[in-house]
């Protein structure tokens, strides 16, 4: 197995028998599969859940002082710095105009050398 397999073994098997206030309990499976996400991309980053507290713990860390709410993107930032301190999370969104249309359409919107509008989620905190 890998590292990163390894890392979400673990946390899989944490987030099953963590004990969650209500807040946490809300974000709890989208922060487990963006951890996941993470552990795929970097190999030290999955080392350092290996070797790091809790996934109750970081969910705890992650709920602390969320008021009424807190962003997906602050919240996967939390998650992330719970296990690597300094790591940061950045999320880029894109919107594609075009959809799911059919080829004819798709081909003359690329071929004018249009792009897609790109939004940074960071500049709206």
């Amino acid at each position: 197995m890998s590292l990163s397999s390894d890392a979400a073994v673990k946390l899989r098997a944490e987030e099953k028998t963590g004990k969650y206030d209500r807040y946490a309990a809300i974000m709890e499976k989208s922060v487990l599969a963006q951890l996941i996400t993470f552990c795929e991309q970097d190999e030290e980053f999955a080392e350092a859940v290996l070797q790091g507290g809790t996934f109750e713990d970081c969910m705890k860390e992650v709920a602390k002082g969320c008021g009424n709410g807190l962003s997906d993107l602050e919240a996967y930032k939390r998650a992330a710095a719970f296990y690597f301190k300094g790591a940061d999370v950045r999320m880029q969104l894109r919107i594609d105009l075009i959809g799911e249309r059919p080829d004819e359409v798709i081909r003359p919107y690329a071929e004018e050398g249009k792009k897609p509008i790109i939004l940074n989620l960071e500049d709206f905190l």
